[in-house]
């Protein structure tokens, strides 16, 4: 290889030229390589772009957080609401309760039957039909059982007091009518139970029926609201008078009042 000296002169340097190129051929790319590793290192990054990620973290956290706290607080105030209403309605049912059983315990509790024969004492069961019990306390009061005479009378079976003489009186415990709804709640009937019939009274009427012997049957036909418990020689006496053919009474035998008391 030669190299140019001031002068154009050449002067040997000892080695072959074609070698030369060869081993720079292989220096440059190796150089070429280095500088590339280098430029294509991890760039530093920017403060603010540290900054900037960082409030963004902040941001989302808090959003996060404060969703949180607002969703938890709902929930609280949604459950207290809840306890509230459930206590108020229990407090009312509670209420209620007390109110209707206040007012069962102010009914009277019995009634005594003044009739031709004697007095009969009905205790009276509260937890009857109300609007059977209203109506006889009612009708109590008002004096419509004064003067109302025992139209039928069936030995073994029932004496029965009524406004009506006709035959259907009797005959109407084994007719389909309307009923009450709770009437399938009756008390299962023995003898000495005080009842009325289930069919539906439109114009006031008001019978009274007295069991004079066990009768299960008459669940379907009597509505019991009351038990005598004083003067059951009473009921059988006025069981033994005579009847014609259609159950009647030969002679006269009436209520004379009804006298309500709250105990005897």
């Amino acid at each position: 290889m030669y190299c140019s000296i001031a002068g154009n002169d050449f002067i040997d340097l000892g080695f072959d030229t074609d070698l030369g190129f060869e081993l720079m051929a292989r220096i440059k790319p190796q150089a070429l390589l280095q500088q590339s590793k280098k430029k294509k290192g991890p760039a530093r990054i920017s403060v603010t772009t540290i900054i900037l990620y960082s409030l963004i973290v902040v941001v989302t956290v808090f959003f996060l957080y404060a969703t949180y706290r607002h969703w938890s607080q709902s929930f609280l105030v949604f459950r207290s609401r809840t306890q509230i209403e459930n206590r108020q309605s229990v407090f009312k049912g509670d209420t209620d309760s007390s109110f209707m059983d206040s007012k069962k315990s102010d009914l009277p509790g019995y009634a005594i039957l003044d009739t031709a024969k004697g007095s009969i004492t009905v205790e009276l069961f509260k937890d009857s039909p109300p609007e059977v019990v209203d109506q006889f306390l009612d009708l109590c009061h008002r004096g419509h059982f004064n003067g109302m005479l025992f139209r039928h009378v069936i030995k073994h079976y029932v004496i029965q007091a009524g406004d009506s003489d006709k035959l259907e009186a009797a005959e109407d415990w084994t007719l389909k009518g309307k009923h009450y709804s709770q009437l399938d709640t009756s008390l299962k009937h023995e003898a000495f139970m005080l009842g009325t019939s289930k069919k539906k009274r439109d114009n006031g009427a008001f019978e009274l029926f007295i069991t004079t012997a066990p009768i299960p049957d008459l669940n379907e036909k009597l509505i019991v609201f009351g038990k005598v418990v004083k003067g059951e020689d009473i009921v059988q006496e006025i069981e033994e008078v005579d009847t014609d053919e259609h159950y009647r009474p030969k002679s006269s035998i009436a209520i004379r009042s009804v006298t309500l008391k709250q105990s005897v």
